[in-house]
């Protein structure tokens, strides 16, 4: 079944110097990225941080997923590194209005991540105040971590009550597994290991871009 959905690469690592390749590789078969943070906590994992990526700069169009605990506070790093969108997580702050709100000053767009725990009515009264939903097929934190194809019946029910919302989904996204993805009602799919952890990383992601256009 053919869909409208894109791949979209992501970056996960803890080295400067490796995210300053990644990005440099990227640029040669795509226009945007998401860029993984993760604090230790919120995750297990540690990732560069925002104060690192500050300096950086990304020579790139991207969004921040941040996996990170009380998102809002590191918010004006993710804007001075140039980055377009934030998607936090739901389960990462007690107030997500709050971090909306400090998005939206910045000048961010703005959208909210969910673990697959978390059920999708919680986005009730915040849907209106985002821009887009990343659903997490994985418990979140690393590459390679296992798919859970339960949370493809989420997406579904959500697409029909929220028609207009840009929906993604993250993690454990495979070749095998990447049209059931697709067919879901998506319109992104974001893909990390999958395309950065193979011998050639251009050649996965437009082989991963073919297969859901056929």
């Amino acid at each position: 079944m053919k869909t409208s959905a894109k791949i979209v690469p992501a970056i996960l690592t803890d080295n400067r110097d490796s995210l300053i390749s990644m990005v440099n590789l990227a640029k040669s078969f795509t226009d945007w990225v998401q860029i993984d943070f993760m604090d230790g906590h919120f995750v297990p994992s540690l990732s560069i941080t925002p104060k690192e990526i500050a300096d950086i700069t990304p020579d790139i169009t991207w969004e921040a997923h941040l996996m990170v605990n009380e998102p809002e506070k590191i918010l004006n790093y993710i804007k001075k590194a140039g980055a377009e969108r934030v998607i936090f997580h739901y389960e990462a702050t007690g107030n997500p209005i709050r971090v909306i709100d400090v998005a939206r000053s910045l000048q961010l767009g703005v959208g909210i991540a969910m673990n697959p725990s978390t059920p999708a009515d919680v986005l009730i009264n915040l849907a209106c105040k985002i821009d887009c939903v990343l659903f997490m097929t994985v418990n979140p934190g690393y590459y390679g971590a296992k798919f859970i194809p339960e949370v493809l019946d989420k997406v579904k029910v959500f697409r029909q009550q929220y028609n207009e919302m840009e929906v993604g989904i993250d993690g454990g996204v495979k070749e095998e597994n990447l049209k059931l993805v697709a067919s879901s009602g998506t319109n992104s799919i974001c893909v990390g290991s999958a395309i950065f952890l193979s011998k050639n990383p251009a050649q996965s992601y437009h082989r991963l871009s073919g297969i859901i256009r056929s």
